[in-house]
């Protein structure tokens, strides 16, 4: 009997649980280990900090939903991992002894890079996690009974830039909404060499049609722009200037869990975890990542650091890519190995109307320095599709559905986007040891 254990139970974790127990045999074990007891689908935090739509629209409770589907659900928080001895400690002192491990827990957050950076002790806010989502919503909502100076954009070495367009646009469209639109003025700041670049270069129509909604919405944009420091009232930026600012939602650089960084030879000096094609550690083959936390180079440099996006998509896919691999190590399935595509689709609401962001993939290819396709296309069909999106994956992690074939060959057929891909050559096995 073999033991896989997923750590982290969001937009990759619990999906990657659920395919692990549909491809293992009833005898395998699949336990997932979460510090939340809840289930978030963290795009929808947007619209909780504008106070559009309940947090508890966007969760789903774990326990009912591990036991339903055959997973073992531990409720605790990793503080130290061994990949040599295939041992974790969990913060309550329990230990438990693993096959495999797929490392799913998303990031933590450098708010310490910047003086007076975010929603602990600092004077911005974050939709990051639904406590700062709550914390936003109240301020936010204070905002409009006085409205000011607005200022929403991302630190230096930030990866994930489509919530900050998407909360000034539909910020500016509650202001317009509510009368007040006159009274507030709206800055977007980011390290990003121009408008609507979302750490993707070179996708076809998306800078143009970015910069012309924002201009049409009457919202300042200051790129290529570094925040150094940040008061109650001021942000202050590393040519100089500064901001005026009465309410300020900056979104912070990532790094890896703090177990991560804190386990020689396991991730980068950031904490992201290095993987081969397979999604496996190089160094651990007991090793498996996916998501945020996996070490994905910026292909470019720029004057201002900016990271690699990796989207809830992507994310799903290295999981179905790591499922499936684990399945095929442990004898499961007798098919090649897989490996993401990292073929990126991203629906942007941008209030009353929004912009499908499409890259094939994210990362161009090392020769030829060519995607398939990308493109970026506006209209309010695009809010409609990712509210429909929301609904959708909300249902399937209620039905313990990762990524069915019907949303394969949907994406295929409508967007030409595959998730994974079979990797030539035979698999590596790693022995599994016996479990109990």
């Amino acid at each position: 009997m073999a033991h896989v254990v997923v750590i982290g139970a969001g937009l990759g974790g619990l999906p990657t649980a659920y395919e692990l127990r549909h491809l293992l045999p009833p005898q395998d074990r699949v336990t997932l280990i979460s510090d939340q007891p809840k289930f978030t689908f963290i795009p929808g935090l947007v619209r909780v900090g504008l106070g559009i739509d309940p947090l508890a629209h966007f969760q789903l409770d774990l326990a009912p939903l591990a036991q339903r589907h055959g997973v073992e659900l531990i409720a605790d928080k990793v503080t130290d991992l061994d990949p040599t001895a295939q041992r974790i400690t969990l913060d309550s002192g329990q230990t438990l002894d693993y096959d495999y491990v797929a490392i799913a827990t998303g990031p933590s957050f450098a708010f310490d890079a910047i003086p007076g950076f975010g929603p602990h002790g600092g004077y911005t806010h974050s939709i990051c996690s639904p406590a700062h989502a709550q914390e936003a919503q109240a301020a936010w909502l204070q905002f409009l009974e006085n409205p000011g100076a607005l200022v929403v954009g991302a630190a230096p070495g930030a990866g994930c830039f489509g919530p900050a367009y998407e909360f000034v646009l539909m910020a500016e469209q509650i202001l317009r909404k509510k009368g007040l639109r006159d009274r507030a003025t709206l800055t977007l700041v980011t390290p990003e060499p121009y408008a609507g670049h979302l750490g993707v270069s070179n996708v076809n129509h998306a800078q143009r049609l970015t910069e012309a909604l924002l201009r049409k919405r009457g919202i300042e944009v200051i790129t290529n722009a570094a925040i150094t420091a940040i008061s109650p009232d001021r942000i202050t930026l590393d040519d100089g200037r500064t901001l005026p600012q009465q309410y300020a939602m900056v979104l912070p650089a990532f790094r890896g869990a703090s177990f991560i960084q804190n386990t020689p030879g396991l991730g980068n000096e950031k904490g992201f975890i290095p993987v081969l094609p397979t999604y496996q550690h190089p160094n651990f083959p007991s090793v498996y990542a996916l998501g945020v936390g996996v070490n994905l180079a910026q292909p470019e440099q720029f004057r201002v650091p900016i990271g690699l996006p990796k989207s809830g998509q992507m994310t799903e896919a290295m999981g179905m890519a790591v499922s499936h691999n684990i399945a095929v190590q442990l004898g499961a399935l007798q098919k090649p190995l897989q490996t993401p595509t990292l073929e990126a689709i991203c629906f942007a609401e941008f209030g009353d109307t929004g912009i499908l962001y499409v890259a094939a993939p994210v990362l161009p290819d090392s020769a030829t320095g060519q995607r398939r396709y990308s493109y970026a296309v506006q209209g309010k069909w695009v809010v409609w599709g990712k509210a429909l999106f929301e609904q959708y994956f909300m249902t399937k992690m209620r039905l313990g559905a990762a990524v069915p074939w019907y949303e394969r060959l949907g994406l295929r057929a409508m967007f030409g986007v595959d998730l994974v891909k079979p990797i030539d050559g035979p698999p590596q096995k790693t022995p599994a040891r016996a479990s109990v």
